[in-house]
């Protein structure tokens, strides 16, 4: 079979880059594994764990949310069957859009395995292979596990084993406070188990802002969520019944069900990559330029594999770059201002800069910090959701936002008025002197804005030193 694009892997990064191929006129194949389009994202991955958010939040609405606004309806119950059915419902849908736009795109999808045999073919293991005269690399990562005595278990499952599970786990260990092990611990809890986190590092998800995390953590302190941090796990056993799970100075703890996310790696090995004659990195990934072009001219790579930002909207955007490169054009993918979404309850939300990376790169007396809480807005306590903040980081000299931070309910959708902002390089004026739709929750992104430049509205100033 011959083709203009060959595409290996059907996640974000690979179907985003067919459809465009296909939109810029390349007869476009793309070869995916798996038995559904989507990749890790669509099918186990971003996309059924936050289904579980909805339903977890769905409890907590009914329990603490709903009866403050007036609406009694008795104790909520989780119908865990109700939810995977759910869960998988949506996945459905949302994979088979995918293979809808590949169909309406003209773009020919093998499902299958596929390796590169040159630098222009690909063997397919199901039949004919494909000649192309571009290809784009876009087979994702996949979760690390690290070398723990016991941690083979088939109780130690990584986020796709944790995903497949017909029942609540009454007690579960996460090993990693990161993203997916936040998000997952505070699921877990809203659908009534007990949940300790074991992190090596002094703080969850230490990239994020500080003063984000540092609220995400005593949040799940008052939830009952465990949180043990600086602290490595050793070993695990295996009662037959359970695990018991080794950590610290000898600590242990109890468990049903392990979850492991301690990181993903690119999908690198046994892609037929050196045939190609394509360099690449067990650890960093198929190496690309800003055009996302790999060693080999004509082959690009894109998403997890090419090992930027492990995002799924980074890696759409880095298809569409790629398919772009590989039609002629010459599309560059800069330096966006990539959103950082975590669904965890409370969500936090960040873009640009945190404050740690501000101060260290433009010094502490060149910054200027807004922060507005969350409780003097009026659509938020309205709904009953209050707790939370949105902080604007500037630096002084020119007054260019350098980044957006906010913790509480629906931040993940409130930030992409920072990324608009950063990506036009807007001022803090701009942000603070805009008019916001009142009331909603985004007026706090402005209000944020006031409190950097020393004039808010809505809280009072604060008091002169």
């Amino acid at each position: 079979m011959e083709c203009d694009v060959a595409v290996l892997g059907g996640g974000p990064a690979g179907y985003t880059a067919a459809i465009r191929a296909a939109q810029l006129g390349a007869r476009v194949v793309c070869i995916e594994k798996e038995s559904e389009l989507g990749g890790t994202c669509l099918r186990v991955g971003c996309i059924p764990t936050k289904a579980w958010a909805q339903t977890a939040h769905a409890l907590h609405a009914a329990r603490e949310i709903d009866p403050k606004l007036g609406v009694v309806a008795g104790e909520p119950r989780l119908d865990f069957g109700v939810a995977n059915e759910w869960k998988a419902a949506v996945v459905k849908q949302m994979t088979s859009g995918v293979a809808s736009l590949f169909k309406a795109n003209g773009v020919t999808a093998l499902q299958g395995v596929g390796r590169f045999e040159s630098a222009n073919t690909i063997a397919f293991e199901h039949g004919e292979g494909v000649s192309f005269k571009s290809a784009i690399v876009a087979t994702g990562s996949y979760p690390m596990r690290p070398p723990i005595p016991g941690l083979d278990s088939p109780r130690c499952v990584d986020s796709t084993g944790l995903l497949a599970q017909t029942e609540v786990p009454r007690r579960l260990v996460i090993l990693g406070g990161g993203i997916i092990g936040c998000e997952f611990a505070s699921i877990f809890e809203r659908f009534g188990s007990e949940v300790t986190i074991i992190e090596m590092l002094d703080s969850l998800i230490p990239q994020e802002d500080a003063e984000a995390t540092n609220e995400l953590r005593k949040t799940f302190a008052r939830r009952g969520i465990v949180a043990q941090l600086g602290k490595q796990c050793t070993q695990v056993d295996d009662t037959g019944s359970g695990l018991v799970v080794h950590f610290g100075d000898g600590e242990t703890v109890e468990c049903e069900l392990m979850l492991v996310s301690v990181g993903r790696a690119p999908l690198v090995e046994d892609l037929g990559l050196e045939q190609a004659g394509v360099a690449f990195d067990k650890r960093a990934g198929v190496g690309t330029d800003g055009h996302r072009r790999t060693s080999v001219p004509h082959i690009y790579a894109a998403g997890d594999v090419a090992g930027y930002w492990q995002l799924a909207h980074t890696g759409f955007r880095e298809g569409e770059i790629a398919a772009e490169n590989a039609r002629g054009h010459e599309s560059e993918i800069g330096d966006p201002a990539v959103p950082r979404p975590i669904y965890t309850d409370p969500e936090i939300a960040g873009v640009g800069l945190t404050e740690a990376e501000a101060t260290e790169r433009f010094g502490q007396e060149k910054i200027a910090v807004g922060k507005f809480p969350f409780v003097a807005n009026a659509r938020a306590v309205m709904t009953g959701e209050a707790n939370g903040w949105v902080k604007s980081i500037h630096e002084t000299t020119y007054g260019e936002l350098l980044g957006i931070v906010i913790v509480g309910a629906h931040a993940t959708d409130l930030v992409e008025a920072g990324v608009v902002a950063l990506d036009a390089e807007a001022t803090i004026e701009t942000v603070a002197d805009g008019i916001a739709a009142h009331p909603t929750l985004s007026e706090a992104v402005k209000e944020a804005g006031l409190v950097a430049l020393g004039r808010p509205i809505h809280i009072p100033p604060r008091r002169r030193t």
